[in-house]
């Protein structure tokens, strides 16, 4: 273990401001009433979203990671928090997708001013907190076991926003996604034992600094990563998603597709590429990558078979999350040539970072879509773009991300992984994404050619639109063009404070 890895620095405390405020934010829920519930949820996303940026700059400019030790105490005594560039990234991520969500839901989920206390609105904001606290617990947690807390938070502040409808179908695949959490949640908790088992502690810096080719840290890491992929909804494992995202309201739908899946994949990225010794996993890594594979293939052809639009969305999260598990073969393994290696790093968390913000986007527009006409039948959406142009502009700027076009934060991440693919000379990867890529035009352009379209009869609106959620849909809609922008290069922030950097 390196001592300068595991001592607090300057600004690790808001580390723990990062988990501790959405708590607090749950806990004023309880003490104020009607609207004010929501405008306290909301002034605490925004300061969660303050601290993220905060950290990252502290970050960026120490070009160290954040490390704040809890009561002072080193692991394996204590526990440890630490934050380096890839984490700080995805904080910031996670704050502005969650402020633009509550800006959404405002109109969604809000009190009359003179009406009775509701639960649905209650529970909505409560979950979001909560699933605001465990996602940063997630991204600076470094004991296997609090990570497996945040997890178990997760999943059960999320189970309840696929429910929040209430009707038979949501329950089903409430607990459907129950089932698939909390068996992956079993093996995980099964790794973690044997790892503490054989190694005495759990902290990730420590274990880094004491890990060896044998085969209880195989056994466990296989273990752990076959419960996260259940929770990230990796093909096979994937039969969950659809009917959870589809059917829970717009606004949650946005959260969980965007978010919540992307706490246990940034989970497995730790396991992999922090504690898997050097130069070991290469077969598992190449397996990762043939799920990856396989989701983006199915995940498309299922998308383009669907006749509303919440389910063809909810499949092409299936498809999006498989471009994810490319990054482990391209990334890892005896044969990734270094230069080639850090360019698929780089393109797989701008992959993971566009998808968020356009699959946000795309679930909050066909929230949008559903109250304007009264139906998400894609076949009913001629002359769509007439009514709702704000609206529909949204899903196309979402579907140019999605799709991976120019000058789109899709493009740049798969341009990226191409590079490397190509530099690497695994061809079959670049094919992979390449035939995504055509198969997802197919399925955007099913929807947007009759929103474009004149219909025979003129499309009648069912009920008006506040144009501030219109609004907040195409703001996270305009970041995931935003970040194509961004140089096609990698990111030295991404690299600050990696363990796989830093230690033997």
């Amino acid at each position: 273990m390196t001592p300068a890895l595991m001592a607090t620095t300057p600004g690790g405390l808001l580390l723990a401001f990062s988990v501790v405020i959405p708590v607090i934010g749950i806990l004023l829920l309880w003490l104020v009433r009607g609207r004010d519930i929501e405008w306290v949820a909301l002034a605490a996303l925004v300061a969660n979203l303050a601290i993220a940026i905060a950290s990252l700059l502290a970050v960026r400019d120490s070009a160290a990671p954040l490390v704040y030790l809890v009561g002072g105490w080193l692991p394996p005594l204590g526990l440890a928090l630490r934050a380096d560039g890839v984490a700080v990234t995805l904080m910031v991520m996670t704050g502005v997708i969650v402020v633009a969500t509550a800006l959404y839901a405002r109109g969604q989920f809000g009190f009359a001013a003179d009406g009775p206390e509701r639960r649905k609105p209650m529970v909505f904001w409560t979950m979001l907190l909560a699933i605001t606290a465990a996602l940063n617990l997630i991204f600076v947690g470094e004991d296997l076991f609090n990570l497996y807390v945040a997890l178990e938070l997760l999943t059960f502040a999320a189970v309840p926003l696929v429910s929040l409808d209430g009707n038979r179908a949501t329950l089903a695949a409430a607990l459907r996604y129950l089932v698939f959490a909390l068996a992956g949640s079993v093996l995980y908790l099964l790794g973690v034992a044997i790892v503490y088992g054989a190694y005495g502690s759990l902290d990730l810096v420590v274990l880094a600094g004491m890990r060896g080719p044998d085969g209880a840290l195989l056994l466990a890491i296989a273990l752990m990563t076959a419960g996260l992929i259940a929770k990230t909804a990796l093909f096979p494992l994937h039969l969950w998603l659809p009917p959870a995202h589809a059917g829970a309201p717009a606004a949650a739908s946005a959260v969980l597709s965007a978010l919540v899946v992307k706490g246990s994949f940034f989970l497995i990225l730790r396991l992999w590429f922090d504690l898997l010794p050097p130069g070991l996993g290469a077969i598992g890594a190449n397996g990762l990558g043939a799920l990856g594979a396989g989701a983006v293939i199915v995940g498309s052809v299922m998308a383009l078979r669907q006749e509303r639009l919440k389910l063809l969305v909810a499949y092409s999260t299936v498809a999006q999350i498989g471009y994810l598990f490319l990054v482990f073969p391209l990334a890892t393994g005896s044969e990734a040539a270094s230069p080639f290696a850090t360019l698929a790093w780089t393109g797989g968390v701008l992959q993971l970072m566009a998808h968020a913000f356009a699959k946000a986007a795309m679930f909050m527009a066909a929230g949008l879509v559903y109250e304007a006409i009264g139906h998400d039948r894609i076949s009913g959406f001629r002359g769509l773009g007439r009514i709702a142009p704000i609206t529909v502009l949204t899903m196309t700027l979402a579907s140019i991300s999605l799709v991976g076009l120019p000058p789109s934060g899709g493009f740049s991440a798969k341009w990226l992984m191409l590079n490397a693919a190509l530099g690497e000379g695994a061809w079959w990867w670049a094919v992979v994404i390449l035939l995504g890529g055509l198969l997802a035009a197919g399925y955007v352009f099913r929807v947007l050619v009759p929103a474009f379209s004149v219909a025979p009869e003129p499309l009648q609106r069912q009920h008006a639109v506040p144009l501030s959620r219109e609004l907040s849909a195409l703001a996270l809609a305009l970041v995931a063009i935003a970040i194509g922008f961004l140089p096609l290069a990698p990111w030295p922030l991404l690299s600050i404070g990696r363990l796989a950097a830093v230690l033997p």
